[in-house]
């Protein structure tokens, strides 16, 4: 089979937005139209899963550690991810994440907003993630 190739992540998002919210164990309570067309999941596929369902291998374990401690914290946290399809293809996407809280403050879990990634931050955060998972060896 080879290596799985990247999609063509302008084409794929027509200017829209990926979008997902989970629970605060990160297991998926609700995907956009945008992300299961760009992930290859349905919506049954998606929600109720945790959200590493679509986590690409080569993405460092230290870089979702440090999302979690951001977004936990109660910030927002903003990185370049790499995300694995059900295909086998792969997509890089500019991520914010947010905590969500119920209308007594209490956190109740994350929301998601995901957009095509310029090539340049690729390859420059590539090189750093390859680095990191090496070092996670």
């Amino acid at each position: 089979m080879g290596h799985p190739i990247p999609i063509d992540e302008e084409y794929f998002f027509e200017g829209r937005v990926i979008v997902s919210e989970t629970d605060v164990h990160g297991v998926i309570t609700f995907a956009n139209r945008r992300f299961c067309e760009i992930s290859g999941y349905s919506v049954d596929e998606l929600v109720g899963k945790p959200h590493n369902i679509i986590r690409h291998p080569d993405m460092p374990r230290a870089a979702f550690a440090q999302m979690w401690k951001t977004v936990q914290s109660g910030a927002l946290w903003h990185g370049l991810v790499k995300n694995l399809r059900k295909d086998g293809l792969y997509y890089w996407v500019d991520t914010e994440v947010a905590p969500t809280f119920d209308e007594n403050g209490n956190l109740k879990g994350y929301i998601a907003a995901r957009k095509p990634a310029a090539r340049k931050n690729i390859d420059e955060t590539a090189a750093l993630y390859k680095k990191m998972i090496d070092q996670e060896r």
